[in-house]
């Protein structure tokens, strides 16, 4: 459900982590796509690119495919957000930027109905399923739905070449509800939740990474779209696009 303007109180960047993974633009470089995302994104998006990495000992990785890996994700309505202004604003800046054809727009469409934010990543693979227990689950219903804010745009510093929105979660009795999610579950606790949106399908010359940079600059604080969310997915994925996935349950927050 979509929220209007109100006195909630959402975390900021002071409790989050996004200010510390944020990539570093250099003033007259590129951008490179990262070692991460060229083994685990690339592959997906370009597969005929030279900076391809189709596997590497020791990873699960087999042309950016794995075996399945269960996550505890936070929803993003896509009908929502694609209905935002903010969005739409957004997303016609990247359109005019000069790497706007470096962004595989095909990737945006066909995860429109997947999107999410990881709360507990790898909870389980293959086909087993994770334990989430009674007591667990009983005490993810008592929390009730969450509220969140979007805000765009970020680029990180692992997988780069991926875009992203980030989540602020609403504060409850003084803590970040998806970190209460996260101790439930007795998983680590990040203070790190974002939604991946976008795909570089190349490197970025000097003035293309100039021009991220300053969109992201001028996105940073800028809210997209307020929602609340009165359930979490068990998502079952084969690869970090969430191409290939599944929904296996809807864990209710009521």
């Amino acid at each position: 459900m979509a929220l209007p303007a109100s006195d909630l109180p959402f975390c900021g960047d002071g409790e989050l982590g996004y200010d510390a993974r944020r990539t570093t633009f250099v003033d007259g470089a590129g951008l490179s796509l990262d070692e991460a995302y060229r083994l685990a994104h690339l592959p997906l998006v370009a597969p005929r690119h030279p900076g391809v990495i189709a596997r590497k000992a020791g990873t699960p990785y087999e042309f950016g495919r794995h075996e399945p890996v269960v996550s505890l994700v936070l929803p993003v309505p896509a009908d929502l957000l694609h209905g935002a202004d903010a969005y739409r604003a957004l997303e016609a800046d990247l359109k005019a930027a000069p790497f706007a054809h470096k962004i595989a727009w095909d990737i945006v469409e066909r995860r429109r109905d997947k999107l999410h934010a990881t709360l507990c990543g790898s909870l389980a693979s293959g086909q087993k399923l994770p334990a989430t227990g009674v007591d667990r689950r009983a005490a993810l219903a008592r929390l009730g739905g969450i509220s969140v804010e979007l805000r765009g745009l970020f680029s990180g510093t692992i997988n780069r070449g991926r875009l992203y929105l980030r989540v602020y979660p609403e504060r409850r009795d003084g803590i970040d509800v998806l970190r209460q999610v996260q101790r439930l579950m007795g998983c680590r606790e990040t203070g790190f939740y974002v939604v991946g949106l976008f795909n570089l399908v190349d490197d970025l010359d000097p003035r293309e990474a100039a021009a991220l940079a300053h969109l992201i600059d001028v996105w940073w604080n800028r809210p997209i779209l307020r929602y609340r969310s009165d359930g979490l997915w068990l998502l079952s994925a084969r690869d970090d696009l969430v191409l290939d996935a599944d929904i296996l349950e809807l864990i209710p927050l009521t």
